[in-house]
């Protein structure tokens, strides 16, 4: 099983810890795209370049130069676990920190998809970085197009013979399609809250059951093989679920809630 999931945009920055070491992440068969993603990024950013240019090549407003400042010194900043640097609802809800010792074990079945490293698990150590899954780097080109290069290998080794549940925003979704056995196996998540009889997609309960559900997963141990039997778990759970038709792209599964 193999539960991917979006980055987030802001992300806290570690004041201590060891450098990067993109030998010690995991995917090492990403380590290729992540050395040209570093060489882009911290080229535009590094010192001598202009900072008024390089922010607006990274949608940065005028206020967020020390952004900029962060980026070019990617190679040497201290690092933390990325379950530590990434923040903000979805993490929130997983709080992956207090889960409990065989719950924190299963976390290699988690991955999140990241601009400057591909793919990462949640031990992995990385530094905080601001990299918006739509930019195009000077010298690299888009960076969704760059990953869509290399991104395949490794989610096929992610998720072996298991489900891959795929929980990515549009934007990270665009950096690697499903394809072939692969597709048959992977179910895609949306969250409709249901309020008055109708329903629609709302960001905050989008996010947030997002990470309830991961965390409800790793807790439960569970390890569906097929679309059908994660949804089956998703409902032992206690979710409302609703299964779409297979797709050449995978299964999409709506969870409708009421409340958080």
């Amino acid at each position: 099983m193999l539960l991917l999931l979006p980055p987030s945009e802001c992300k806290s920055a570690p004041t201590r810890g060891k450098p990067l070491d993109l030998g010690s992440l995991s995917f090492p068969v990403l380590t290729p795209g992540r050395e040209e993603v570093l060489d882009a990024l911290v080229g535009l950013c590094s010192a001598g370049a202009d900072a008024a240019a390089a922010a607006a090549v990274l949608g940065l407003g005028p206020t967020q130069t020390e952004l900029v400042a962060r980026n070019a010194g990617l190679r040497t900043a201290p690092t933390a676990r990325a379950e530590q640097i990434y923040t903000g609802v979805v993490y929130d809800a997983l709080d992956a920190a207090s889960l409990d010792a065989a719950a924190r074990r299963r976390l290699r079945r988690v991955a999140v998809t990241s601009s400057v490293f591909g793919l990462v698990r949640l031990a992995d150590r990385i530094p905080s970085y601001r990299l918006s899954g739509d930019t195009t780097l000077p010298g690299l080109g888009p960076v969704a197009a760059h990953w869509r290069r290399h991104l395949g290998e490794a989610v096929a080794e992610g998720v072996g013979s298991g489900v891959l549940v795929d929980l990515r925003s549009g934007t990270y979704a665009a950096f690697w399609r499903p394809e072939g056995d692969v597709a048959r196996r992977t179910v895609t998540v949306r969250v409709l809250h249901e309020h008055q009889g109708a329903r629609k997609v709302v960001s905050h309960f989008n996010k947030a059951t997002k990470g309830r559900i991961v965390r409800a997963v790793l807790t439960d141990g569970g390890t569906p093989r097929t679309p059908q039997a994660f949804a089956a778990q998703l409902r032992d759970l206690g979710w409302y679920v609703e299964e779409g038709a297979p797709t050449p792209r995978g299964t999409q599964l709506d969870v409708v809630v009421a409340e958080l």
